[in-house]
């Protein structure tokens, strides 16, 4: 065996794993905004309507993390349960004493116009992302979902051909 087809030998098996790994290290990142925060205790949203552009643009993340009524201030950014949608608006006053918020959407040039009791309260805006609601939307459809299980299934297949290749060049 001539020293080219040595190297030629390590080359392809090397490539194989190294574009495997890469592919499966990018589904893993990818999961991890997603995933992570939640068993950290934060509510993951996606923001869907321009009310709070431009601080909050359409297509971010939002990560809602569990807030005491009584301990938000104005100014906070809540999240809320609203006709069965969840509602991202900043917090105009807080009427402890009625047990409610007066809360406006920051494009909206008007407050809204209904209070949003104590009840309806998810949590305050922690953090938010920009256009990592469109991963958030990958990952919860279902095609979504096949498309990363096929790409992680790629990234293993790489990984299992780079060592059979190895195997049929050792004999």
């Amino acid at each position: 065996m001539s020293k080219d087809s040595a190297k030629g030998g390590k080359f392809i098996p090397a490539l194989c794993n190294i574009v495997g790994t890469l592919i499966l290290l990018s589904v893993i990142l990818s999961c991890v905004p997603v995933t992570v925060p939640r068993f950290m205790g934060y509510e993951i949203y996606n923001v869907v309507s321009g009310s709070m552009e431009p601080e909050i643009p359409v297509g971010s993340v939002i990560y809602v993390e569990e807030a005491a009524p009584e301990e938000v201030q104005e100014g906070d950014v809540i999240a809320f349960w609203s006709n069965n949608s969840v509602i991202a608006h900043r917090v105009v006053k807080n009427k402890i004493v009625e047990g409610s918020f007066v809360t406006r959407g920051d494009a909206n040039a008007q407050e809204d116009m209904n209070d949003i009791d104590y009840e309806a309260l998810i949590g305050r805006v922690a953090a938010h992302y920009p256009m990592l609601g469109q991963l958030m939307v990958l990952y919860t459809s279902s095609m979504g979902k096949a498309y990363v299980i096929c790409f992680a299934a790629c990234g293993a297949m790489f990984n299992m051909l780079a060592g059979r290749i190895r195997e049929r060049r050792r004999r």
